[in-house]
């Protein structure tokens, strides 16, 4: 539930009722992941079948953002681009800009301010991977809300190891209360996870965040401009809705078993671009039987997506 709004509304300039964009932040040096990363960026590391990237800007695909900006690395853009190209094979729109160098996650806001354009956003992290059923329900309902009434729309998930992330503080009406990074003794095992929804105001608050001790903008003080106005929400997943954050050698390999199991046993595919981009209707029967014949060589991919016009 959205509590009352606290202070001024005109404190920030916000559009309602506009048409989300995304961003996926797939910057950083990857160090969790040393040596694997030492030529290459994490995100374009395999997570089964798939490069990495796919995963996160799939969840976007599936909540009908179209519009979507990759930032990331000097070093690392170019096979990005390689790999996606404008997104017109797939019916969407992809613009790519550069992050110098790792400042926290609210530089997204500042780096895209021309790409967002007073629009709401969903930013969500490179390396997280969201995989079930309710999810793009959770999406939907999430984006809609945040594009009419504005605000913070954030996800939690019930974690074993909550000291490891964001946790969010709840009353006993499921509203929210407080964020607190990494903390020591932690009030709830419920974690922010690595996708948010603004209206677009985040660009302006962003800018006007001081660095923390990291030396960094921190995505928990830009949660609680929100919090603390009661302009903040926050929808936990479920037991039907895996999250992974796939950026340290094990959760990356736990990924991998996840997305082979249910490929394997669940008889569907996970993160397949093409796929969703055609039930969404973003390409047409014509579209994906040319990308189809593309993947001829790959028994399982090929096949699966000319399965789906036979």
């Amino acid at each position: 539930m959205v509590r009352q709004n606290l202070v001024p509304e005109n404190i920030y300039r916000i559009r309602h009722a506009t048409v989300m964009k995304g961003i996926i932040l797939a910057g950083g040096s990857g160090t969790r992941l040393l040596p694997m990363t030492s030529i290459h960026s994490k995100h374009l590391i395999p997570v089964y079948d798939k490069p990495m990237i796919y995963y996160p800007l799939s969840s976007l695909m599936v909540g009908g953002i179209k519009e979507i900006l990759i930032i990331s690395t000097s070093r690392d853009l170019p096979d990005f681009q390689e790999l996606l190209g404008s997104g017109s094979d797939l019916g969407i729109n992809i613009q790519y800009l550069e992050q110098e160098s790792p400042r926290g996650l609210p530089e997204a806001f500042i780096i895209g301010k021309e790409f967002i354009a007073d629009e709401s956003v969903a930013l969500i992290l490179g390396d997280n991977i969201f995989h079930g059923g309710s999810f793009r329900e959770k999406f939907n309902e999430c984006r809609l809300r945040t594009e009419k009434f504005g605000g913070a729309n954030l996800f939690g998930s019930y974690v074993e190891d909550p000291e490891r992330f964001g946790v969010a503080e709840i009353d006993s009406s499921n509203n929210l209360l407080n964020i607190v990074e990494k903390p020591n003794d932690p009030q709830s095992n419920i974690a922010v996870t690595g996708l948010y929804m603004y209206d677009g105001s985040v660009c302006d608050r962003a800018i006007s965040l001081s660095p923390s001790n990291r030396g960094e903008l921190e995505i928990t003080d830009l949660n609680m401009t929100y919090v603390n106005e009661g302009r903040a929400e926050l929808s936990i997943f479920g037991d039907k809705t895996i999250w992974i954050d796939a950026g340290t050698p094990d959760s990356l390999l736990k990924a991998s078993e996840m997305v082979r199991m249910v490929q394997m046993n669940g008889g569907q595919t996970v993160a397949c671009l093409e796929e969703i981009a055609w039930k969404m209707g973003f390409i047409g029967d014509n579209q994906l039987r040319v990308i189809s014949e593309k993947y001829d060589s790959n028994g399982f991919y090929g096949s699966h997506l000319g399965s789906l016009i036979n």
